[in-house]
């Protein structure tokens, strides 16, 4: 029976990479997968999966209201499919997180969701609220805080290199936008080197 992974973590824990090694891996055994990123982060151009250290494939993009399990039930039923992988997860429905699950229930193929857990507020996106209640295998992709211990939050900073609490929850960015911080420095506003 398949099920539906779910892989979080904070900013530059490996994510992409990870789920690029994972897509790799089916490829090498003559398998077929579906790749999908979100269309709201277009940095590294549309249709790609980029990780930080270089490495990039080409994916479907989603965005709010697409229907998951229809498009990847209309490639399964022309091809059968292996494995579904999502890049930033984080940005998924509610509903699409449910067609996730059919997906896996229904059509038996594997998916394996990548994302942030929280955002800089500390808050739960979407996508990882429900891939963290209705996912059936949670597995946390670890980084480190500038102090050393465990980072498990994501820091916003502002362009003095502060930290900010204020404005969307989406504001697309990398290294310039934000830092993986513990809860200690995330609590007291301490982003590291900047400080």
């Amino acid at each position: 029976m398949a099920k539906v992974y779910f892989y979080y973590a904070a900013m530059n824990a490996g994510k992409s990479t990870a789920l690029l090694q994972a897509n790799h891996n089916y490829l090498e055994r003559g398998m077929r997968t579906m790749l999908f990123t979100t269309a709201i982060d277009d940095r590294d151009g549309a249709n790609a999966i980029v990780s930080r250290i270089g490495i990039r494939t080409d994916a479907r993009t989603f965005a709010e209201g697409d229907d998951l399990l229809a498009i990847v039930g209309g490639a399964h039923e022309k091809e059968s499919l292996d494995c579904v992988l999502i890049d930033e997860a984080q940005f998924l429905s509610k509903d699409q997180v449910f067609q996730l699950g059919r997906i896996a229930d229904e059509l038996n193929v594997p998916v394996l969701a990548f994302g942030l857990r929280t955002d800089f507020r500390g808050e739960l996106f979407e996508g990882s609220k429900y891939l963290l209640a209705w996912g059936d295998d949670l597995k946390e992709i670890k980084t480190i805080c500038h102090c050393g211990k465990k980072a498990t939050m994501v820091a916003r900073i502002d362009a003095s290199g502060k930290q900010t609490t204020e404005g969307a929850q989406v504001e697309i960015g990398g290294n310039e936008r934000y830092v993986s911080l513990c809860r200690n420095c995330f609590r007291s506003g301490s982003v590291g080197a900047i400080d």
